[in-house]
Protein backbone atom coordinates (compact mmCIF):
# COMPACT_ATOMS: atom_id res chain seq x y z
CA UNK A 1 0.00 0.00 0.00
CA UNK A 2 1.53 3.11 -0.99
CA UNK A 3 0.34 6.13 1.47
CA UNK A 4 0.78 9.89 -0.05
CA UNK A 5 1.94 12.52 2.61
CA UNK A 6 2.60 15.80 1.59
CA UNK A 7 1.94 19.43 2.48
CA UNK A 8 2.78 22.83 1.28
CA UNK A 9 6.65 23.44 2.21
CA UNK A 10 7.91 24.12 5.84
CA UNK A 11 5.16 22.17 7.10
CA UNK A 12 7.16 19.66 8.85
CA UNK A 13 6.67 16.51 6.39
CA UNK A 14 9.99 14.95 7.09
CA UNK A 15 9.02 15.15 11.02
CA UNK A 16 5.98 13.45 10.22
CA UNK A 17 7.52 10.47 7.89
CA UNK A 18 10.05 9.98 10.63
CA UNK A 19 7.16 9.52 12.99
CA UNK A 20 6.09 7.15 10.85
CA UNK A 21 9.46 5.30 10.06
CA UNK A 22 9.41 4.14 13.99
CA UNK A 23 7.08 1.56 12.89
CA UNK A 24 8.15 -2.03 11.92
CA UNK A 25 7.12 -3.09 8.42
CA UNK A 26 6.55 1.02 7.37
CA UNK A 27 9.28 2.51 4.56
CA UNK A 28 10.10 5.60 3.86
CA UNK A 29 10.47 7.32 0.37
CA UNK A 30 11.13 10.96 0.65
CA UNK A 31 10.25 12.17 -3.47
CA UNK A 32 12.35 15.35 -2.79
CA UNK A 33 15.36 14.05 -1.43
CA UNK A 34 15.39 11.29 -4.18
CA UNK A 35 14.68 13.91 -7.06
CA UNK A 36 18.06 15.80 -5.89
CA UNK A 37 20.30 12.59 -5.60
CA UNK A 38 19.31 12.05 -9.15
CA UNK A 39 20.21 15.77 -10.47
CA UNK A 40 23.49 15.00 -9.00
CA UNK A 41 23.87 11.73 -10.56
CA UNK A 42 21.90 10.95 -13.85
CA UNK A 43 23.96 12.04 -16.45
CA UNK A 44 21.14 12.11 -18.99
CA UNK A 45 18.85 14.52 -16.37
CA UNK A 46 22.67 16.77 -16.16
CA UNK A 47 22.60 17.25 -19.33
CA UNK A 48 18.66 18.08 -19.62
CA UNK A 49 19.09 20.70 -17.17
CA UNK A 50 22.27 22.32 -18.59
CA UNK A 51 20.69 22.16 -21.63
CA UNK A 52 17.48 23.70 -20.56
CA UNK A 53 19.39 26.32 -18.08
CA UNK A 54 22.65 26.69 -19.07
CA UNK A 55 26.17 25.89 -17.59
CA UNK A 56 25.61 27.47 -14.45
CA UNK A 57 23.47 24.89 -13.34
CA UNK A 58 25.92 23.04 -11.92
CA UNK A 59 28.86 23.89 -9.98
CA UNK A 60 31.97 21.51 -9.08
CA UNK A 61 29.78 19.16 -10.94
CA UNK A 62 26.76 19.82 -8.10
CA UNK A 63 23.38 20.75 -8.82
CA UNK A 64 23.75 24.76 -8.31
CA UNK A 65 20.45 25.37 -5.98
CA UNK A 66 20.55 28.74 -5.27
CA UNK A 67 21.08 29.55 -9.34
CA UNK A 68 18.07 26.74 -10.21
CA UNK A 69 15.72 28.43 -7.61
CA UNK A 70 16.04 31.94 -8.77
CA UNK A 71 15.32 31.14 -12.14
CA UNK A 72 12.21 28.68 -11.40
CA UNK A 73 10.62 30.16 -8.81
CA UNK A 74 9.82 33.63 -10.87
CA UNK A 75 8.70 32.17 -13.65
CA UNK A 76 5.83 28.97 -13.70
CA UNK A 77 6.63 28.49 -17.18
CA UNK A 78 10.39 26.94 -16.23
CA UNK A 79 9.40 25.48 -13.22
CA UNK A 80 7.32 23.35 -14.76
CA UNK A 81 10.05 22.54 -17.77
CA UNK A 82 12.35 21.58 -15.03
CA UNK A 83 9.23 19.73 -13.19
CA UNK A 84 8.71 17.74 -16.62
CA UNK A 85 12.70 16.81 -16.95
CA UNK A 86 13.30 15.57 -13.43
CA UNK A 87 9.62 14.09 -11.96
CA UNK A 88 9.15 11.22 -15.15
CA UNK A 89 12.55 10.11 -13.38
CA UNK A 90 11.75 9.80 -10.09
CA UNK A 91 8.06 8.11 -10.36
CA UNK A 92 10.40 5.11 -12.33
CA UNK A 93 12.67 5.24 -9.72
CA UNK A 94 10.05 5.30 -7.01
CA UNK A 95 8.35 1.84 -9.14
CA UNK A 96 11.31 -0.13 -8.79
CA UNK A 97 11.46 0.92 -4.97
CA UNK A 98 7.68 0.00 -4.52
CA UNK A 99 8.82 -3.29 -6.68
CA UNK A 100 11.34 -4.18 -3.87
CA UNK A 101 9.07 -4.08 -0.77
CA UNK A 102 7.44 -7.02 -0.26
CA UNK A 103 6.47 -7.44 3.31
CA UNK A 104 6.41 -3.73 4.21
CA UNK A 105 2.65 -2.56 5.80
CA UNK A 106 2.47 0.40 3.80
CA UNK A 107 5.10 2.76 2.06
CA UNK A 108 5.53 6.46 2.86
CA UNK A 109 5.65 8.20 -0.12
CA UNK A 110 6.52 11.94 0.66
CA UNK A 111 5.73 14.36 -1.95
CA UNK A 112 5.49 18.37 -1.72
CA UNK A 113 4.09 18.59 -5.07
CA UNK A 114 2.08 15.21 -5.16
CA UNK A 115 -0.58 16.26 -6.63
CA UNK A 116 1.11 19.19 -9.13
CA UNK A 117 3.03 16.53 -10.63
CA UNK A 118 -0.20 13.80 -10.55
CA UNK A 119 1.91 11.54 -8.01
CA UNK A 120 -1.36 11.22 -6.19
CA UNK A 121 -2.85 8.69 -8.87
CA UNK A 122 -0.25 5.95 -7.59
CA UNK A 123 -0.93 6.79 -4.19
CA UNK A 124 -3.76 4.73 -2.31
CA UNK A 125 -4.15 7.21 0.61
CA UNK A 126 -2.84 10.48 1.06
CA UNK A 127 -2.25 12.38 4.10
CA UNK A 128 -2.12 16.24 4.60
CA UNK A 129 0.25 18.03 6.69
CA UNK A 130 -1.61 21.37 7.63
CA UNK A 131 0.52 24.32 9.50
CA UNK A 132 -0.20 27.14 9.78
CA UNK A 133 1.62 30.03 7.04
CA UNK A 134 3.30 32.23 9.87
CA UNK A 135 4.98 28.93 11.05
CA UNK A 136 5.52 27.44 7.74
CA UNK A 137 7.55 31.25 6.80
CA UNK A 138 9.47 31.32 10.17
CA UNK A 139 10.70 27.34 9.46
CA UNK A 140 12.21 27.86 5.88
CA UNK A 141 13.60 31.34 6.85
CA UNK A 142 15.24 29.53 10.01
CA UNK A 143 16.10 26.56 7.39
CA UNK A 144 17.09 27.74 4.23
CA UNK A 145 18.59 31.43 5.23
CA UNK A 146 15.88 32.90 2.34
CA UNK A 147 14.41 36.44 2.22
CA UNK A 148 10.42 36.31 3.14
CA UNK A 149 9.83 37.27 -1.01
CA UNK A 150 11.57 34.40 -1.72
CA UNK A 151 9.69 32.24 0.78
CA UNK A 152 6.55 33.68 -0.38
CA UNK A 153 7.56 33.06 -3.98
CA UNK A 154 8.31 29.35 -3.24
CA UNK A 155 4.80 29.09 -1.29
CA UNK A 156 2.95 30.44 -4.21
CA UNK A 157 4.12 27.94 -6.82
CA UNK A 158 3.18 25.37 -5.17
CA UNK A 159 -1.03 24.14 -4.81
CA UNK A 160 -3.37 25.86 -1.98
CA UNK A 161 -3.00 23.78 0.92
CA UNK A 162 -7.06 23.73 1.16
CA UNK A 163 -6.86 22.14 -2.11
CA UNK A 164 -5.02 19.62 -1.23
CA UNK A 165 -6.76 19.15 1.96
CA UNK A 166 -10.00 18.91 -0.05
CA UNK A 167 -8.37 15.50 -1.85
CA UNK A 168 -6.51 13.78 1.26
CA UNK A 169 -7.99 11.10 3.47
CA UNK A 170 -6.22 12.45 6.60
CA UNK A 171 -5.07 15.83 7.85
CA UNK A 172 -2.11 15.88 10.54
CA UNK A 173 -2.12 19.20 11.93
CA UNK A 174 1.28 20.50 12.81
CA UNK A 175 0.99 23.55 15.49
CA UNK A 176 3.12 21.94 17.96
CA UNK A 177 5.15 19.11 18.29
CA UNK A 178 3.57 17.85 21.43
CA UNK A 179 0.86 15.80 19.82
CA UNK A 180 2.50 14.92 16.33
CA UNK A 181 2.84 11.43 17.87
CA UNK A 182 -0.69 10.29 18.80
CA UNK A 183 -1.98 12.30 15.49
CA UNK A 184 0.40 9.31 13.58
CA UNK A 185 -0.26 6.58 15.63
CA UNK A 186 -3.86 7.26 15.11
CA UNK A 187 -3.53 6.80 11.54
CA UNK A 188 -1.03 3.98 11.61
CA UNK A 189 -3.60 1.97 13.06
CA UNK A 190 -6.26 2.74 10.85
CA UNK A 191 -3.67 2.14 7.96
CA UNK A 192 -2.16 -1.32 9.63
CA UNK A 193 -6.07 -2.18 9.85
CA UNK A 194 -6.86 -1.42 6.17
CA UNK A 195 -3.97 -2.97 4.91
CA UNK A 196 -5.04 -6.45 6.36
CA UNK A 197 -8.60 -6.60 4.04
CA UNK A 198 -6.64 -5.30 0.85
Amino acid sequence: MVVGLTGGIGSGKTTISNLFGKFQNVVIYNADYEAKKLMNSSFEIKSKITEQFGESSYKNNQLNTTYIAAHVFKDKTKLEALNSLVHPEVKNHFQQFISQQKKEDYIIYENAILFESKSNLICDIIISVATPLDIRIKRILLRDNSSEEEVLRRIKSQWLEEKKQLQSHYIIYNQNSENLPSQVVDIHNILTKKNSLI
